[in-house]
Protein backbone atom coordinates (compact mmCIF):
# COMPACT_ATOMS: atom_id res chain seq x y z
CA UNK A 1 0.00 0.00 0.00
CA UNK A 2 2.19 2.81 0.99
CA UNK A 3 4.97 1.45 -2.49
CA UNK A 4 1.85 2.34 -4.48
CA UNK A 5 0.76 5.43 -2.66
CA UNK A 6 4.65 6.69 -2.95
CA UNK A 7 4.56 6.00 -6.88
CA UNK A 8 1.20 7.73 -7.02
CA UNK A 9 3.01 11.20 -5.82
CA UNK A 10 5.51 10.58 -8.19
CA UNK A 11 3.25 10.34 -10.74
CA UNK A 12 1.72 13.30 -10.24
CA UNK A 13 4.94 14.95 -11.35
CA UNK A 14 5.43 13.18 -14.35
CA UNK A 15 5.08 14.54 -17.77
CA UNK A 16 6.36 13.35 -21.37
CA UNK A 17 10.40 12.51 -21.84
CA UNK A 18 10.66 11.29 -18.24
CA UNK A 19 12.07 7.84 -18.24
CA UNK A 20 11.82 6.01 -14.49
CA UNK A 21 13.83 2.68 -14.29
CA UNK A 22 12.22 0.37 -11.43
CA UNK A 23 15.33 -1.75 -9.78
CA UNK A 24 14.79 -4.91 -7.78
CA UNK A 25 14.58 -8.51 -7.26
CA UNK A 26 11.57 -10.72 -8.56
CA UNK A 27 8.64 -9.44 -6.18
CA UNK A 28 9.60 -6.59 -5.12
CA UNK A 29 6.99 -4.65 -6.22
CA UNK A 30 8.00 -3.11 -9.59
CA UNK A 31 4.24 -3.82 -10.79
CA UNK A 32 2.67 -2.74 -7.93
CA UNK A 33 5.02 1.23 -8.73
CA UNK A 34 3.54 0.90 -11.39
CA UNK A 35 0.42 0.57 -10.50
CA UNK A 36 0.90 3.46 -8.59
CA UNK A 37 2.43 5.18 -11.25
CA UNK A 38 -0.73 4.76 -13.39
CA UNK A 39 -2.79 6.06 -10.81
CA UNK A 40 -0.82 9.06 -10.17
CA UNK A 41 -1.10 9.94 -13.90
CA UNK A 42 -4.25 10.24 -14.00
CA UNK A 43 -4.99 6.38 -15.31
CA UNK A 44 -8.29 4.50 -14.34
CA UNK A 45 -6.72 1.62 -16.18
CA UNK A 46 -6.05 -2.03 -14.68
CA UNK A 47 -2.19 -2.21 -14.41
CA UNK A 48 -0.75 -5.43 -14.67
CA UNK A 49 3.02 -6.65 -15.16
CA UNK A 50 3.80 -6.74 -19.32
CA UNK A 51 6.12 -9.63 -18.58
CA UNK A 52 4.56 -11.41 -22.02
CA UNK A 53 3.34 -8.20 -23.56
CA UNK A 54 6.70 -6.12 -22.70
CA UNK A 55 4.69 -2.86 -23.26
CA UNK A 56 1.55 -1.62 -21.73
CA UNK A 57 0.03 1.83 -22.61
CA UNK A 58 -2.17 3.65 -19.95
CA UNK A 59 -3.72 7.00 -21.10
CA UNK A 60 -3.53 10.04 -18.29
CA UNK A 61 -2.78 13.41 -18.10
CA UNK A 62 0.32 12.10 -19.18
CA UNK A 63 0.45 8.47 -21.17
CA UNK A 64 2.55 5.91 -19.13
CA UNK A 65 4.29 3.50 -20.95
CA UNK A 66 5.27 0.05 -18.30
CA UNK A 67 7.61 -1.67 -20.31
CA UNK A 68 9.21 -5.27 -19.16
CA UNK A 69 12.70 -6.34 -19.76
CA UNK A 70 12.72 -9.45 -17.89
CA UNK A 71 12.82 -11.69 -21.05
CA UNK A 72 14.72 -9.46 -23.33
CA UNK A 73 18.56 -10.57 -23.36
CA UNK A 74 20.00 -9.13 -26.39
CA UNK A 75 20.36 -5.52 -26.74
CA UNK A 76 19.11 -5.48 -30.65
CA UNK A 77 15.51 -6.54 -28.92
CA UNK A 78 15.70 -3.81 -26.49
CA UNK A 79 16.24 -1.28 -29.53
CA UNK A 80 13.05 -2.68 -30.88
CA UNK A 81 10.90 -1.79 -28.35
CA UNK A 82 11.00 1.81 -29.64
CA UNK A 83 11.54 3.57 -26.47
CA UNK A 84 12.60 6.94 -28.01
CA UNK A 85 8.74 6.89 -29.52
CA UNK A 86 7.11 5.98 -26.18
CA UNK A 87 9.45 9.08 -24.55
CA UNK A 88 7.80 11.45 -27.20
CA UNK A 89 4.26 10.20 -26.41
CA UNK A 90 4.64 10.31 -22.96
CA UNK A 91 6.74 8.90 -19.42
CA UNK A 92 8.01 5.57 -19.73
CA UNK A 93 8.96 2.89 -16.59
CA UNK A 94 10.86 0.12 -17.19
CA UNK A 95 10.79 -2.98 -15.11
CA UNK A 96 14.37 -4.01 -15.21
CA UNK A 97 15.18 -0.95 -16.08
CA UNK A 98 18.83 -2.33 -14.97
CA UNK A 99 19.16 -3.95 -18.12
CA UNK A 100 18.41 -0.85 -20.71
CA UNK A 101 22.02 0.12 -19.87
CA UNK A 102 23.44 3.51 -21.20
CA UNK A 103 20.12 5.58 -21.37
CA UNK A 104 20.04 7.50 -24.57
CA UNK A 105 21.29 11.38 -24.27
CA UNK A 106 18.05 12.72 -25.99
CA UNK A 107 15.74 11.51 -22.92
CA UNK A 108 14.18 14.16 -21.13
CA UNK A 109 14.48 13.63 -16.91
CA UNK A 110 15.70 10.22 -15.59
CA UNK A 111 15.92 8.65 -12.70
CA UNK A 112 16.16 5.11 -11.16
CA UNK A 113 13.86 3.73 -8.64
CA UNK A 114 15.62 1.19 -6.10
CA UNK A 115 13.64 -1.28 -4.12
CA UNK A 116 14.93 -3.13 -1.72
CA UNK A 117 13.16 -6.05 -0.30
CA UNK A 118 13.47 -6.14 3.27
CA UNK A 119 10.94 -8.65 4.49
CA UNK A 120 7.56 -10.45 3.03
CA UNK A 121 5.60 -6.99 3.43
CA UNK A 122 8.38 -4.40 4.21
CA UNK A 123 10.07 -2.73 1.54
CA UNK A 124 13.00 0.46 1.05
CA UNK A 125 12.44 2.97 -1.89
CA UNK A 126 15.19 4.88 -2.83
CA UNK A 127 15.06 7.30 -5.90
CA UNK A 128 18.64 8.14 -7.52
CA UNK A 129 18.67 10.66 -10.48
CA UNK A 130 16.01 13.24 -11.28
CA UNK A 131 16.39 15.84 -8.45
CA UNK A 132 12.87 17.15 -8.74
CA UNK A 133 11.63 13.99 -8.29
CA UNK A 134 10.34 12.78 -4.27
CA UNK A 135 8.85 9.46 -2.93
Amino acid sequence: METEAAADRLGRSLRAGDLLLLVGPLGAGKTTFARGLARGTGSEAHVSSPTFQLVRLYPGRVQLAHVDLYRLERSAEIEGLGLDELLDQGAVAVEWGDRLGLVSARTGRCGSVLIDVLGPAKRRLRLEGEPAWSL
